[in-house]
């Protein structure tokens, strides 16, 4: 291998290398988003059992908070007929570049609509 072979290399590496890091970054912080989606999702399940079970929309709130205190907890009653729980949790976006698409923090949202009970 000559002298002029090793630069080259040198050169296809360091142009590579940005965009290794990026998807290396980006493949986390999509892995982060999934894995808090599923989360939120999770615990949007507890939170519909807790209703069923007749507890009211504070002691929902101080359960879902017990795990995780940047989980955001949101009751709505919509017309009498339904209620609309609402979880969001803020998620710090690592990747440069990424977080310009993708907004800095991103809001991960999980929803549900359920009939009123009373």
């Amino acid at each position: 291998m000559n002298r002029k072979s090793k630069g080259q290399a040198l050169i296809e590496f360091v142009i590579i290398l940005p965009l290794f890091v990026f998807m290396i970054l980006a493949v986390i912080d999509l892995g982060k988003i999934l894995y808090f989606s599923n989360i939120l999702e999770s615990k949007m399940d507890d939170v519909v059992t807790y209703y069923e079970d007749k507890k009211s929309f504070n002691e929902i709130n101080d359960l879902v908070k017990l795990d995780d205190k940047t989980i955001e907890f949101e009751a709505t009653n919509e017309n009498n007929n339904y209620v609309v729980f609402k979880l969001t949790k803020d998620l710090e976006i690592i990747t440069p570049g990424l977080n310009f698409i993708l907004g800095n923090p991103y809001n991960i949202l999980a929803k549900r609509t359920i009939e009123y009970e009373q």
